[in-house]
């Protein structure tokens, strides 16, 4: 078949590989002048197998007002007059309950643990190097509070057969040695091995150039118009250079999926959420991580890519903006300085992506109301994590075959109207 991907970030990238080997005609187009320009540029650099859990979870309303008078927040609020943003706050809301919880984030880790056995494979078949490691990321706990609220975690793990370890202080210390200058500000750690590093835009670079050995057409700066549609079913894509036909349409567009999807009556639930990444030379190694440290107070990676510090997160809530606002850069300053001063903040790198966040923190992967229209996209902050499992998956379900994990529930049709979620919320 003739498939076209839209979008040519990881998550772009990963489907057209999967779809070129498993024999389609795949075609990626995009607005960028190469692949990973936009989100997938600099992000945190971790590949998060176990530490992979939605924002929705409970206590995180009442934790968001404290966090919204904070010094160093992780979480940044701008409301405007944005119904697509109420709603969406509305939905996550409604998945702030253990219940739900326990149901999102045992697909997420599903999804997860698949996307893990996938890159590996992928890894053995293009040999491609990205600055990779594969020493875990440590979850970094400074108070006996944080150390205790971590049970839910490690059940849900336990519960999916993921690898864990806690830690106490010293465990930290022997698990990134450069934590040893600064073992009084930590309480202890939870420490996820399998979980792996690495450059995403290097790797989807080299993916793409993979994907062309293969036969994939990339057509850079090219606008999307929209889609061809006729009878019910997707015949192409519109573009600024014409129509180019297709059999069938993979929309990999992040936090502008939905923008295009509503044009043809399909609501996703995608809001952007802007994330901030500090990319910094290492000048002491032995103050550097080693692997990736997850501060849990201020929600930030650290993550070493090879001579580099990346040190990436946040959460600022303000529509489709890509400004780069102090705050957010003064945020991630203080988590690495205060517990690796090995780099050089001064000569950092400043950059922000916006994250494609659904309200219940799974993807949307899968197909639409329009037959030969499938998604893959909303993976939030996990694109680089599940992308290589989300491909396999969206590789299968255009080629008719069953995927090799069940991903009915990943579909954009499990959400539900806006008067049901709001009706739960009024009851509960």
């Amino acid at each position: 078949m003739k498939v076209i991907v839209l979008g040519a970030g990881i998550v772009g990238v990963t489907s057209a590989y999967q779809l070129a080997k498993a024999g389609h005609t795949v075609t990626v187009i995009d607005r960028q002048k190469g692949p990973a320009l936009e989100t997938s540029f600099a992000n945190a650099g971790e590949v998060s197998f176990g530490y992979c859990s939605p924002w929705a979870a409970p206590g995180i309303p009442m934790k968001a007002l404290k966090w919204l008078f904070m010094e160093h927040a992780p979480l940044i609020l701008r409301p405007k007059i944005d119904g697509a943003m109420l709603l969406w706050l509305v939905k996550m809301l409604s998945n702030c309950t253990s219940e739900r919880y326990a149901i999102n984030k045992s697909r997420m880790l599903r999804l997860a643990d698949y996307s893990r056995i996938s890159l590996a494979t992928v890894r053995k078949e293009t040999a491609i190097e990205y600055d990779q490691r594969m020493q875990g990321t440590l979850q970094l706990f400074r108070t006996q509070a944080q150390l205790d609220a971590s049970g839910k975690d490690v059940k849900a793990l336990a519960a999916d057969g993921i690898p864990y370890e806690v830690l106490d202080r010293d465990g930290c210390v022997r698990t990134e040695p450069a934590l040893a200058h600064v073992r009084e500000k930590i309480v202890g750690g939870l420490l996820t091995p399998k979980d792996e590093t690495g450059d995403c835009f290097k790797f989807t670079n080299e993916l793409a150039k993979k994907a062309e050995q293969l036969g994939v057409r990339f057509s850079w700066s090219t606008e999307i118009k929209g889609l061809d549609v006729e009878a019910g079913r997707v015949r192409g894509v519109a573009t600024k250079w014409g129509t180019l036909p297709a059999d069938a349409v993979v929309v990999a567009l992040g936090s502008y999926s939905p923008l295009l999807l509503r044009r043809h009556g399909i609501k996703l639930p995608v809001y952007p959420v802007k994330g901030y990444s500090l990319t910094i030379p290492i000048t002491d190694p032995t103050r550097a991580p080693e692997s990736t440290i997850m501060d849990e107070t201020y929600k930030i990676a650290i993550t070493r890519l090879g001579d580099r510090i990346r040190v990436g997160g946040m959460a600022e809530i303000s529509g489709y903006s890509n400004d780069l606002g102090l705050a957010g850069r003064s945020t991630l300053e203080h988590s690495v300085m205060d517990l690796f001063p090995g780099g050089d903040a001064k000569e950092a790198t400043f950059w922000s992506g916006l994250r494609p966040m659904t309200p219940d923190g799974t993807p949307a992967i899968g197909p639409t109301k329009i037959a030969g229209l499938f998604l893959n996209t909303g993976h939030g902050t996990l694109g680089w994590t599940m992308s290589f499992g989300s491909a396999r998956v969206i590789a299968d379900l255009v080629s008719g075959r069953k995927p090799e994990i069940d991903a009915t529930d990943l579909a954009v049709s499990r959400y539900k109207p806006l008067s049901e979620t709001s009706r739960r919320i009024n009851l509960d």
